[in-house]
């Protein structure tokens, strides 16, 4: 059993793998955070091993949900600098509003865009079935076909 496990505790400092182990990551991607300047772990002198601490942790959960919610690396790491410009959190919450509010505005034109592409869709579907019907094909295949439009039109 590991030492947070043991106490009920979190460990204070953990190594890349057991963070990269907790969120599901791979070291490789902590290491290049790190490297972009959104991580930096304590470096063990003798070993150079990597070493992150609880403060560590909150940032690459944070990384991970802005990720998530289509933040860019460097809109992540503008909003956790101004963490350590403004230990309010005054600032970084106005910022990570004024991206959300970005964030929501692209993705309420991609769903308008795709709400056109699916009516498009749609139409060609049908101009489909117009076509079938009209050549006169067997009434088991065009049957299928209009189980397939009406289940596009539908949403299936």
């Amino acid at each position: 059993m590991s030492e947070a496990g043991r106490s009920g505790k979190r460990r204070t400092r953990m190594t890349i793998s057991e963070l990269a182990a907790e969120f599901g990551i791979t070291p490789r991607t902590i290491r290049y955070y790190e490297e972009v300047g959104l991580l930096s772990p304590h470096r063990d002198t003798p070993t150079s091993q990597r070493l992150y601490n609880e403060r560590d942790r909150a940032r690459l959960k944070l990384i991970l949900r802005g990720k998530r919610f289509g933040y860019s690396l460097a809109e992540l790491k503008d909003i956790l600098e101004l963490y350590e410009i403004d230990p309010s959190q005054r600032q970084q919450i106005m910022r990570t509003l004024e991206y959300g509010l970005r964030h929501i505005q692209e993705i309420d034109e991609r769903i308008e865009e795709l709400r056109e592409i699916r009516g498009e869709m749609l139409e060609f579907a049908a101009s489909f079935l117009r076509i079938l019907e009209e050549q006169g094909e067997d009434g088991e295949f065009v049957g299928r076909a209009r189980e397939i439009v009406e289940a596009m039109e539908k949403g299936n």
